[in-house]
């Protein structure tokens, strides 16, 4: 296929992803690229009925299948056009109905709140004081589950484990786990009070000043397995830091001397593509990684360009919460031979998406582009198949998910038949048994 020569235009991105939370978002990613709406009618200026126009104007242009799933769109934008609507809530309804009939469930609205927090998730940014929380399933309470590094809230002394009672003064008894974590974000250089309670000290406040974080995407240590020494990482999503930071993990790990990787992608729902691509580089000396196809049929292909980190042997894990970019980087590494996948089939994500900002602070995610692994195999609905296949049961993704420090151990088997995949691998690097320095007599 002849490559096309188009290229993206400054601010935008390319997403992929499917349903994905993070530190204090939810949100539901997909291959997008981040624009302002520039099309619509003046006349319809600071009525609910320039959203709707913006809207229209955006899935004419760019929506991959030119034949709106067989819908009549001019005729759509006639209709949605003559209707009456009392306010904003109104039009978003139609917007929303009137997406649906296109056939895409990545084609979709987001209302000021969830654009907000999209924009966040993929930027790996936010204004917080930088804690990870939780809702204790049994006491109901409000649960510390990490003190981000460098965070106001780390440097300020909150702990894992510590209990939230309250923040600036609302008990978060009444909040909804959403609630809280909006409570706790705010502008750069603003107080937080927070009232905490914990075993070893009762019940004491302190005081936060909100920053500008970066969040971490990328963790990373050092498992020592029989005879190899494993550096095991763990990509939750791929946001515009992932890469910098995944290149922090593979360089470090390789300094001391590990003997292969272990990536887990699992539950990683995807974010920018180009992430994605960099991220497949570190990894690939050569080979293709993905192609995109859009709506005239132009493609593009994205080539790795001898810009590998290291060589060692690499095992993916997968599952079906792997989607969007987590197959890209999935489809590349294993096509191209350069990891074995273990786990589970992906989830089976194709499509790109462009996001919009609109001009009442919604925005807008459109299909504008389907990519295929190296393989040129359509996964959409099917997803990546593992070399490896291994599942968890109903008792184990629960103890897994109830207890997170478990992943990445001898209690989760994906990973466990991971480790044991590279212990085979002809490549590593078995470390030798110590041997005992020969004992030496001094002559009297």
């Amino acid at each position: 296929m002849k490559q096309s020569r188009h290229s993206l235009s400054v601010g935008q991105h390319i997403f992929l992803g499917s349903s994905i939370t993070t530190l204090a978002v939810t949100s539901f990613l997909t291959p997008v690229m981040a624009t302002n709406a520039t099309s619509k009618d003046d006349t319809l200026e600071n009525s609910p009925k320039a959203v709707i126009d913006e809207v229209w104007q955006l899935v004419n242009n760019e929506f991959v299948d030119r034949s709106f799933h067989h819908v009549d769109w001019q005729r759509k934008r006639q209709e949605l056009l003559s209707r009456n609507y009392a306010n904003r809530k109104q039009a978003y309804l139609a917007i929303r109905e009137a997406l649906k009939e296109i056939g895409d469930p990545y084609t979709r609205f987001l209302e000021p709140e969830e654009f907000t927090a999209l924009t966040t998730q993929t930027s790996g940014e936010l204004s917080g004081v930088g804690v990870r929380l939780a809702v204790d399933k049994r006491t109901k309470d409000l649960i510390v589950i990490e003190a981000l590094k460098n965070s106001p809230a780390l440097a300020g002394g909150v702990q894992q484990g510590d209990r939230v009672i309250r923040i600036n003064g609302k008990p978060t008894a009444l909040m909804t786990l959403e609630q809280a974590i909006k409570e706790m974000e705010g502008e750069v250089g603003t107080d937080v009070n927070l009232q905490i309670s914990r075993k070893s000290k009762g019940i004491f406040e302190v005081t936060l000043t909100r920053a500008q974080l970066e969040i971490p995407s990328v963790s990373y240590s050092i498992k020592e397995e029989a005879q190899i020494k494993v550096g095991y990482i763990r990509l939750d999503e791929f946001s515009s830091h992932a890469a910098e930071q995944m290149k922090l993990a593979i360089e470090d790990l390789s300094q001391k001397n590990v003997s292969g990787f272990v990536l887990d992608l699992r539950g990683n729902p995807g974010g920018l593509l180009f992430a994605s691509v960099d991220i497949a580089r570190m990894w690939m000396k050569s080979g293709e990684i993905v192609s995109t196809i859009d709506r005239r049929g132009g493609d593009r292909h994205y080539q790795a360009n001898g810009t590998a980190i290291t060589e060692l042997p690499l095992v993916l894990l997968v599952n079906e919460g792997s989607a969007s970019a987590s197959e890209i980087l999935a489809g590349a590494l294993k096509e191209n031979g350069r990891a074995t996948l273990v786990g589970m089939p992906t989830y089976g994500k194709a499509t790109v998406q462009s996001v919009h900002s609109l001009s009442d602070g919604s925005g807008l995610a459109v299909t504008i582009a389907r990519y295929f692994p190296p393989n040129g195999e359509n996964i959409s609905k099917k997803g990546i198949k593992p070399d490896v296949q291994i599942g968890l049961t109903t008792e184990q993704k629960l103890q897994l998910r109830n207890n997170p420090d478990l992943v990445g151990t001898s209690a989760d088997p994906q990973y466990k038949r991971a480790i044991s995949v590279l212990q085979t691998h002809p490549s590593a690097q078995i470390k030798p048994p110590e041997i005992p320095k020969p004992l030496t007599i001094r002559p009297e």
